[in-house]
C-alpha cells in the first residue's frame, strides 16, 4: 500500500485531488474575505514541514477560516469530522470534495486505519489541522479540555505542535473582523507514552488557553449573523443556550487517541 492509498479519497487520482485541492483553497479564501475581515498573527510561527495545527473550536466556520488564511504549502488536511459517511449532509459533502478531511467513525472502530491516514499525511509532507477540544463551545476567552489524540499523533510522527487561536467566530456578522493568531511551535519528541501524551497536552493546553486570554467577545449580531453563526453549527447540548449553562473545570481530558 502506498502513501497515496492512505490519504483522503484514495480512489481520486493524484492530479485529481491537487486540483480539488487548490480549487476549494482558492473558492473558500475569495468568500471568507468577501463576507469578513482576516487577520493573522505569529506568521513567522507557521510550518514549512510537516506539523499539527491544534486550534480551538468556537464555530462550524473555523476549519473554513483556517482554509483561507493557512498557507498553499504544506498542504493541510483537517482531522475530522466524527461521521461514518462523509457524504451526508452539505457541509460533509463539501469537506469530501475537497479531498482534505481525514474522518473517524463514532464508534471508533478504525483507529488503526485513522491512525495510518495520519501518518500518510506527514509522509506526504503535508499539516494537520485538529480541533483539538473536540467540539465547539460558547465564550472566546474559555478553553475547553483537550483531547490526547493531538499529542498522541505528534509524538508517533515525531512532528511540532504547533497552537491555533481562532477568535471572532463566536458570533458572525457581515465584514467582521476574525482573527487567527498562530503560536511558537511544541517540540514533540520521544515515544507516545502515556505520562508522555499527557505531559504533551497539557502543555499544548495552557499554550493555546494564554494565545485565547485577551480575546473579545462579538456582540450577538442580527437576523442575517445569528442565522449564518448556526447554520452549520453542531451542538452537543442541543442549542447554544443548554451549552452556556453547562459548567465544568478546564482542562485535560484523558482520551483516546481517536477522539
Amino acid at each position: 500500500m502506498t502513501i497515496d492509498d492512505r490519504l483522503p479519497r484514495p480512489e481520486l487520482a493524484r492530479w485529481n485531488r491537487t486540483v480539488r485541492y487548490y480549487t476549494s483553497r482558492i473558492v473558500v479564501g475569495v468568500l471568507m474575505r468577501v463576507i469578513f475581515r482576516l487577520r493573522v498573527e505569529g506568521g513567522e510561527h507557521l510550518a514549512k514541514g510537516p506539523a499539527i495545527y491544534c486550534f480551538n473550536h468556537l464555530n462550524w466556520t473555523d476549519p473554513f477560516l483556517l482554509y483561507a488564511t493557512l498557507p498553499m504549502r504544506p498542504r493541510t488536511y483537517f482531522f475530522g469530522p466524527r461521521e461514518d459517511d462523509l457524504r451526508v449532509g452539505p457541509r460533509n459533502r463539501m469537506m469530501y470534495w475537497t479531498a482534505a478531511a481525514v474522518p473517524y467513525r463514532p464508534a471508533k472502530t478504525d483507529l488503526l486505519e485513522v491512525t495510518r491516514r495520519v501518518a500518510a499525511v506527514f509522509q506526504a509532507g503535508g499539516v494537520l489541522a485538529i480541533a483539538g477540544e473536540g467540539r465547539i463551545h460558547v465564550g472566546e476567552r474559555d478553553l475547553l479540555q483537550i483531547q490526547e489524540g493531538t499529542a498522541y499523533f505528534a509524538l508517533r510522527s515525531g512532528v511540532p505542535i504547533i497552537p491555533v487561536a481562532i477568535s471572532g467566530t463566536s458570533w458572525l456578522g457581515f465584514r467582521r473582523r476574525l482573527r487567527v493568531r498562530i503560536g511558537r511551535p511544541i517540540a514533540a519528541t520521544g515515544r507516545p507514552t502515556g505520562e508522555a501524551v499527557t505531559a504533551l497536552t497539557a502543555a499544548t493546553w495552557l499554550a493555546l488557553k494564554a494565545m485565547v486570554a485577551d480575546a473579545d467577545e462579538p456582540p450577538r449580531p442580527g437576523r442575517f449573523g445569528r442565522w449564518l453563526t448556526e447554520l452549520f453549527n453542531d451542538w452537543p447540548e442541543g442549542s447554544r443556550e443548554a451549552s452556556a449553562e453547562v459548567s465544568g473545570p478546564s482542562g485535560i481530558l484523558s482520551a483516546d487517541p481517536g477522539t
